[in-house]
């Protein structure tokens, strides 16, 4: 006989050979027979229960209407399966439980190049002439802040102009954020999904989402970096594309609008695994892979 169930807490996928992401919603993460099951129509007279191959992806999210049971969550950290809790259409990050994939490289990189004041502002000038579509020669991170921000102003004018939308800058009340008009509005949630979408590419990788090279001070410094590569291309289109049909007279809120618009945008242009691959690129782990360094995944 073999030990524990058929020996399957032995036989852990390298995240490498996995298939990314699985998105689950209104039903029960269970454990039946020793495998992991997703159970939907639990209180109907025809329940339907799929098996899921928690070994074969790298992480499970799990949207509203969802629970899980701590058998899962067990079954779920032996094999190394990553699990976050998401909003409708995946366009929220509220929680991800410590099940990270079981590597250390990235993070390892990650800390190496931010614990180098010379690599560090390396990295950041690497990030800015992603977002700016050129290198600066400038070596100062509030220099290259402020070059950002003018720019910033004009892409939000001449994206205002391209949707027709109009546009008296940017303007954000922390206390009262439903105040502001609806681009501003439309802006803060696309930024919001965003961020989200950007904190599922950190997880999945197991960086470390505190140490940022352009943010500081955020428990989020690092997800915030990444999301901002994605500004000008996602959450720009996104608010503004929301904020035209507001305009216009849809029923929605725009919350919602965005949120749909998002998890349009982020299916059909792979999102996620853009930033996974920007993450890879920003932090240059082809030199890594390069130099012959084994991964822990």
């Amino acid at each position: 006989m073999l030990k524990g169930r058929l020996g399957l807490e032995t036989a852990r996928i390298p995240h490498a050979d996995r298939h990314g992401l699985l998105w689950l919603d209104r039903g029960e993460l269970c454990v039946i027979d020793g495998c992991l099951h997703f159970m939907t129509g639990k209180d109907s007279l025809t329940p339907s229960v799929d098996q899921i191959p928690h070994q074969a992806v790298s992480m499970i999210l799990l949207g509203p209407g969802s629970s899980v049971t701590h058998d899962a969550l067990r079954l779920l950290a032996r094999h190394g399966t990553l699990m976050a809790a998401v909003g409708m259409d995946g366009v929220r990050s509220y929680t991800a439980p410590a099940l990270l994939p079981d590597r250390s490289d990235v993070a390892r990189r990650q800390a190496e190049l931010w614990g180098n004041p010379r690599r560090r502002i390396a990295v950041a000038r690497r990030m800015y002439a992603l977002r700016l579509g050129e290198i600066l020669p400038h070596r100062d991170l509030d220099t290259l802040r402020g070059i950002e921000g003018s720019r910033v102003k004009t892409l939000y004018r001449l994206t205002a102009e391209r949707y027709q939308v109009p546009w008296n800058g940017r303007h954000y009340d922390r206390a009262a954020p439903n105040a502001a008009d609806a681009p501003n509005q439309a802006i803060n949630h696309a930024a919001t999904a965003v961020q989200a979408a950007a904190a599922i590419a950190v997880q999945s990788l197991a960086a470390i989402p505190q140490l940022g090279f352009i943010h500081e001070d955020s428990g989020q410094s690092f997800v915030l970096d990444i999301a901002d590569l994605f500004r000008d291309a996602i959450t720009l289109p996104i608010a503004f594309l929301a904020a035209r049909k507001a305009l216009d007279g849809a029923q929605d809120s725009i919350d919602r609008m965005v949120r749909r618009e998002a998890a349009t945008v982020f299916r059909k242009q792979s999102v996620i695994p853009s930033m996974i691959d920007s993450i890879k690129s920003v932090l240059r782990m082809e030199e890594i892979d390069a130099s012959g360094s084994n991964s822990d995944a």
